[in-house]
């Protein structure tokens, strides 16, 4: 069971949807067939791909992950949309960059390549940190927005706990990443679906083993310095996704709950058996809402 709500300041109706079946394509079965792409940045290299025609959705990938994770997602949205995905500075393909990759570097990243590519207007979405990052460019390049989303995210900056643990995690990734990394995964799902998907989740810790750990310091570190996106969300125009799940102990849903009303229009997928991994642990109904997102923020503007 899930439920889809549509929020408004002076109204709050939840309805269920149902979307047609989905088939899920394994994410590293590279089944797109298109080239990797690259864009020049300070001094480095930014990977990407574009996939589609139509209105633009850029998928933003999030810790320890890269663009690879939204290939079952291009391959369902690519016939109705432009679909845009981006490897952040020092994951997947791309370079490192220093030791403290901040949200607002990560975003202008992102703008590099819809500057390259003659974007003007896209609906963006990030998964966990990837949410982090849309809010910094939401914020950073409001004129390039049509609508964004959370992807098991939030707009919240780290507490003080928070980032205690984030120094933590940066002095274990430096004595050892390897391992940092086959540890972190597996907890990002519900314990069902580490037994369900275990082949999915030795595949994203074989693609994030590839990251060096400068990479993913500088993610770590930026991180725990990005600010709040409060401001954003009680004052933006345009569309906001949430999808949350209900037993994501990363982006809990209690915490998040204050944010969904913050914006003029919200629109909120709540999944009651899924942890932080939605894509892979429920690709059907996050699939079909995006989906779902992206006309209507298409449609807000039409």
């Amino acid at each position: 069971m899930y439920q889809h709500a549509f929020l408004s300041k002076a109204h709050f109706n939840i309805y269920h949807l149902t979307f047609n079946t989905l088939t899920f394509i394994p994410i590293f079965a590279d089944k797109i067939d298109t080239m990797n792409n690259y864009v020049e940045f300070n001094g480095g290299k930014i990977r990407y791909r574009d996939a589609g025609e139509g209105p633009v959705v850029v998928l933003i990938h999030g810790f320890l992950e890269s663009l690879t994770m939204w290939e079952s997602f291009v391959e369902y949205l690519q016939d109705s949309f432009r679909v845009i995905t981006v490897d952040l500075p020092g994951h997947g393909l791309s370079s490192n960059y220093g030791t403290d990759n901040s949200m607002d570097f990560m975003a202008a990243a992102v703008k590099e390549v819809l500057d390259l590519l003659y974007v003007k207007k896209a609906v963006v979405i990030g998964h966990s940190m990837g949410g982090y990052v849309t809010v910094a460019f939401a914020r950073n390049y409001p004129e390039t927005v049509s609508g964004f989303g959370f992807f098991h995210s939030h707009a919240a900056a780290d507490s003080a706990e928070a980032k205690i643990n984030r120094g933590r995690a940066v002095k274990v990734v430096e004595q050892n990443h390897k391992e940092f990394i086959s540890a972190f995964i597996p907890d990002l799902f519900t314990p069902e679906n580490r037994i369900k998907l275990g082949k999915e989740i030795a595949d994203m810790q074989t693609e994030a083993r590839r990251m060096e750990k400068e990479g993913i310091i500088a993610a770590l570190n930026g991180m725990r310095g990005r600010k709040d996106g409060y401001s954003l969300l009680k004052n933006t125009n345009v569309p906001v996704m949430f999808i949350i799940g209900k037993q994501d102990s990363r982006a809990p849903m209690d915490d998040i709950k204050k944010q969904i009303f913050m914006p003029e229009n919200s629109h909120v997928l709540i999944l009651e058996k899924v942890a932080h991994m939605g894509f892979l642990e429920d690709f059907q109904q996050t699939a079909g809402f995006l989906k779902n997102f992206a006309k209507i923020t298409t449609d807000f503007y039409s």
